[in-house]
């Protein structure tokens, strides 16, 4: 049995435990995804990444062009029940080209677990996510995976962690060897061995409860060497590294750090253990006028995602609502703070990947999905009647900028839908040129451009393409004045364009352009990221 249990007179919210992991590519964070939820029973088999058929295709990787390539692209929920908490996962592309999705969700997680490949260490995608969440200061576990290979010093990569991102680091478990030679690891905090068995498959790694290194009990399950090397391990590793503070945790300056396997199973249930046991339940969430407590007895929540067509079939388009406080019922009115009207929640939903289950009720910490046709965006709050907006959920200028094609001129409008819905999820950026008749795609990576491509041919049925469009970069234009904004539109119509909430982008050809301009308007402000229109 886990040890994770609840402590008597906790709320429903104090049970929650909504956290993300977040990861280089080809770290192992969908096979870690598979396995937390393979222990939360939420599945019966893991659906491992490398495998044949159809075990090739992992649960929370849902879409063709994931099951095709192994990768994530977008962001999922999975919800499942452990030791008596209730865990809401967020799986993150882990792909720099959809950092932009990976940081939205990261604006609806209490806490976040960062998988480290033993091999590779710190790679650039992981410093960039942790950097995400460090603005927020998300409280993070660490989990060092694929020990059973050959892999770089668990020193060494403690001192990277410790000096590359400046996060203490404090050791849960402590590992035996590694690639032929790993045995297993050893709990610092309990006192327990536990045993690795490659050939065990999915079951559980086998543990021993021990008085102490000096234990007997250690000798006739280890070699000589590896028990004199892990003696000699620990008792440096306690010396010169901080114990477990949750205070220190909590606050983002410490980090604990779990050594294993997630292919084979080994390390994870420890992993969820410590976050049932450590992780934050619900935290406050930052507002305007003020800020929302979980524990306020009227429901809020914002919305961080849009997903059209998860299910081919319907056509469908699912907001993510993060819930903020409140307990939250089936067939709710909650009020739409954008548009000021009235909303009837009557099918919410609970993920687990692709399937579904209908929400009866929820509470701080959980992620429903509100089926809608277009009245939910990102960014958007829904409440009792307070008149709230959630802060900190932006949009980010794009890095490429390109031109629609479309094969088919009858399909244009068919187009335009594709274009308008995929932007409303964040896939892409949409904007409209003053002059000209072509839409203009922005996005961070190419990979998303591939995505884009996919999507509109398999979700919408259309042929489109994409050209260079002869602009660098793009910016939102701002200014205290609007009458300024007035004349430089009058002055620069060539160059400009409106984003989907029709707000003015400045599309320069180049650094130099950009930097003239910006000398010759000097009240107007040139935004690299834009909240949520209120």
């Amino acid at each position: 049995m886990p040890d994770t249990q609840p402590l008597p007179t906790v709320t429903p919210a104090e049970r929650r435990r909504t956290f993300a992991i977040i990861s280089h590519p080809d770290a192992g964070k969908t096979t870690l995804t598979e396995k937390l939820l393979l222990f939360g029973g939420a599945v019966q088999e893991a659906g491992m990444v490398k495998a044949r058929g159809e075990r090739r295709r992992a649960r929370s990787d849902w879409m063709a062009i994931e099951q095709a390539r192994g990768i994530s692209v977008t962001a999922s929920v999975m919800t499942f029940e452990y030791g008596g908490l209730t865990f809401n996962l967020l799986d993150t592309p882990g792909h720099q080209d959809f950092s932009e999705d990976t940081y939205r969700t990261l604006t609806a997680v209490d806490s976040a677990v960062m998988v480290i490949d033993a091999a590779k260490g710190i790679e650039a995608q992981t410093r960039k996510l942790f950097e995400v969440c460090r603005l927020r200061d998300v409280p993070i576990a660490t989990f060092v995976n694929k020990l059973d290979r050959e892999a770089r010093s668990p020193f060494e990569l403690l001192d990277e962690i410790a000096s590359s991102l400046a996060l203490d680091t404090a050791p849960v478990t402590w590992p035996i060897g590694m690639g032929a030679d790993f045995k297993g690891c050893y709990d610092l905090l309990r006192d327990q061995l536990l045993l690795f068995d490659p050939g065990r498959g999915d079951r559980l790694a086998e543990t021993l409860p021990c008085k102490g290194l000096d234990d007997p009990l250690l000798a006739q399950h280890l070699p000589e060497q590896a028990l004199a090397k892990l003696r000699e391990e620990v008792e440096l590793v306690r010396a010169a590294c901080p114990a477990f503070d949750l205070e220190a945790y909590r606050g983002g300056h410490l980090t604990p750090v779990y050594f294993g396997s997630a292919l084979k199973n080994f390390g994870v249930r420890e992993l969820l253990d410590g976050l049932g046991r450590d992780a934050p339940p619900p935290v406050s969430q930052p507002a305007k006028p003020r800020a929302v407590s979980p524990s306020e007895p009227k429901v809020t929540g914002f919305v961080f995602k849009i997903q059209a067509n998860m299910d081919p079939n319907h056509r469908d388009r699912i907001a993510f609502l993060r819930l903020c406080s409140g307990r939250f019922k089936r067939g709710m009115k909650l009020h739409h703070v954008r548009t000021g009207k009235a909303i009837s929640v009557n099918n919410p939903v609970f993920f687990l990947a692709r399937e579904r289950e209908l929400a009866e009720e929820a509470w701080p910490g959980d992620i429903i999905g509100i089926p809608n046709h277009g009245t939910l965006r990102i960014g958007d709050a829904l409440t009792e009647g307070e008149a709230l907006r959630f802060t900190g959920i932006p949009s980010f200028a794009p890095e490429i900028l390109r031109r629609v094609q479309i094969a088919d001129p009858m399909r244009v409008k068919h187009l335009r839908k594709a274009l308008e819905d995929l932007a409303e999820e964040g896939v892409t950026q949409l904007f409209k040129p003053m002059i000209g008749a072509n839409w203009i795609v922005g996005v961070v990576g190419e990979l998303q451009l591939e995505v884009l491509a996919s999507r509109i041919a398999t979700e919408y049925d259309v042929k489109a393409g994409f050209e260079p469009a002869p602009y660098a970069t793009a910016r939102w234009i701002a200014c205290d004045d609007p009458a300024e904004i007035k004349r430089f539109i009058e002055a620069s119509r060539g160059s400009l364009a409106e984003d989907r909430d029709g707000a003015p982008v400045f599309l320069a050809r180049n650094d130099w352009e950009l930097n003239y301009t910006k000398e010759h308007w000097p009240k107007l402000r040139f935004l690299t990221t834009r909240e949520q229109p209120e």
